[in-house]
């Protein structure tokens, strides 16, 4: 299967999982095996390009299929940072699914080290410290695009200090192939 193929299968389910939540009729996809297959997600929401929700998972734990409607449903209606999407805002918005590989951690002997070793436009990193985590998709260096400033926004994400810095801070990246529906109206 063509990876655009995969993405517009991807992307149908995404909006027909908000747009059944919402109460509209959505048409349901043939369940197909690599759609069975344990995936990691992201779904991204944009409305007239300003983020509107974003939610996923950092690890393959459940069939790709439901990975993609449990996240884009949580992206719309549960994304703490905004409120529920509406039926107004429905039409207008954008999707983006994000399809993770599995994360593999980063050695590093200081922060400089770390910083060094990360692929600007690449790498997605996760961040963690005993009950701090978080995670920025490789998208988000279009904003952020030096990596100390990238890992300095990520830390304020797990809600630590900007310039914190611990040996026992761990660091992982993964990859991701992603699918808008932006693109498809270009």
């Amino acid at each position: 299967m063509l990876d655009t193929d995969k993405g517009q299968i991807l992307l149908h389910l995404a909006r027909a999982a908000i747009a059944k939540e919402l109460g509209f009729i959505s048409h349901d996809l043939p369940r197909t095996a690599w759609l069975e297959e344990p995936g990691a997600t992201f779904v991204t929401l944009t409305l007239r390009g300003q983020l509107r929700g974003c939610i996923g998972s950092l690890e393959a734990y459940r069939p790709l299929i439901e990975d993609v409607k449990y996240n884009a449903i949580a992206a719309a209606f549960r994304d703490p940072r905004f409120q529920p999407l509406t039926k107004e805002e429905f039409a207008e918005v954008v999707i983006e699914v994000s399809q993770l590989s599995a994360p593999k951690p980063i050695q590093f002997t200081s922060e400089q080290n770390a910083l060094e070793q990360l692929i600007p436009g690449i790498d997605g990193v996760i961040l963690e410290l005993g009950r701090y985590r978080a995670t920025f998709l490789p998208q988000v260096w279009a904003q952020l695009p030096q990596a100390k400033e990238f890992i300095a926004h990520l830390k304020h994400k797990a809600g630590l200090p900007q310039d914190y810095w611990s040996d026992d801070i761990r660091l992982s990246r993964y990859s991701v192939q992603k699918w808008s529906e932006a693109k498809q109206h270009e």
